[in-house]
């Protein structure tokens, strides 16, 4: 039987700062003692999008909080620790460069390990920390920078079977809000505008569904919104409220459609290697989409698999998720030194195409 492992995350790839204590006993199901996350929604209202100066500024005056929250509220000090966890990557490179310096000051006062984690590889096993999924299972991680079809066999083996070519979902619904007037984080506020809505007013694009493969695009989708919604001020000369909801409610149909499409496909494609637990799991800020959510559900029920997605809490960027994915790292014989580097570019399947496109750092997704 496997040893207990308790392992301390660190995240701040983006504009959440966060610290959590994982502990796993053996081959049971891990455990979530602590998990702490300051937002920076607040901090970057004003300017309608994340200042990666500011965001990078916040996580080095949060950080050392966050860890002495998640130690306290986890009842435990850092000689219970294990090892230490900690993204590396991809992200704003401000914050992750204050998440993994943060991580080596607490390695080198300890002499606990240091593990770099991939942001990405986080949400892909948080279906594993959450329900306990089997490997190998199918991923859709769908975020607000990310959109990708995964094939996860391993905490360090990811087979990608198709992307985003261009804007994220998350992105999509952030600057459709923007569009329309509605506060940030878009995600939320579409879904929430959406639900007094007609989605049949409005029929949007839905692109790529024309042509084979598990590749998705949606910046042209967020175009389509934008010309509806200036054809319908020139008409009326004005935006009305209902008018705004079923803008919302056809987007949001728009972006289920081509993920419920895109996945049955890339379901056909992973279910040719004969899993034995077929699952398809979704992963990432997105997934707290219940319109989403149903149209994946039934995708899954018309071709008999499983379908798993994690709680709100950890759907969105958290701590969590690193430390679990530090654990089975930690298992599978991963350390890093003082010369870990935090990576603004780091894929999942390194030997996949760039989605995209690349450069001195590498492919960026």
């Amino acid at each position: 039987m496997a040893r207990t492992l308790t392992i301390l995350g660190l995240e701040s790839s983006c504009d959440d700062t966060a610290a959590a204590v994982v502990r796993q006993a053996g081959d049971a199901r891990a455990e979530i003692l602590s998990s702490v996350v300051f937002g920076q929604t607040g901090l970057h209202s004003a300017y309608g999008g994340i200042v990666p100066e500011l965001a990078a500024r916040a996580h080095a005056e949060k950080l050392d909080v966050c860890v002495r929250d998640a130690l306290a509220q986890a009842a435990v000090c850092l000689n219970d620790l294990d090892a230490i966890a900690v993204t590396a990557g991809p992200g704003l490179i401000g914050g992750v460069l204050s998440g993994v310096m943060c991580a080596k000051g607490l390695s080198a006062a300890t002499g606990l390990p240091l593990i770099g984690v991939n942001h990405l590889a986080g949400h892909a096993l948080t279906p594993r920390l959450t329900g306990a999924a089997p490997y190998p299972y199918l991923l859709l991680l769908v975020s607000g920078g990310h959109c990708q079809f995964l094939i996860v066999r391993g905490a360090q083996d990811f087979i990608r079977l198709g992307g985003t070519i261009d804007d994220a979902p998350g992105e999509a619904f952030d600057k459709t809000a923007r569009l329309l007037g509605l506060p940030q984080p878009g995600g939320p506020a579409v879904e929430a505008e959406a639900q007094g809505g007609d989605a049949a007013r409005f029929r949007f694009p839905r692109p790529l569904l024309d042509r084979p493969g598990c590749d998705l695009s949606f910046s042209g989708l967020k175009t389509a919104l934008l010309r509806t919604r200036d054809r319908i001020v020139s008409d009326q000369g004005g935006l009305y409220r209902r008018d705004r909801a079923d803008l919302c409610a056809g987007f949001q149909q728009a972006v289920a459609d081509v993920l419920a499409e895109k996945s049955r496909r890339a379901l056909r494609l992973y279910l040719a290697e004969n899993p034995a637990v077929p699952m398809l799991a979704v992963a990432g800020g997105v997934a707290a989409n219940r319109a989403i959510a149903r149209a994946l559900e039934t995708v899954c029920a018309e071709l008999g698999v499983a379908f798993t997605a994690p709680p709100l809490a950890l759907c969105t960027d958290n701590a969590a998720m690193i430390a679990y994915a530090g654990i089975e790292l930690y298992r599978a014989g991963r350390r890093d030194g003082p010369g870990l580097a935090a990576r603004p570019r780091w894929p999942l399947d390194g030997d996949a195409a760039a989605m995209l496109g690349g450069g001195r750092k590498g492919a960026k997704a």
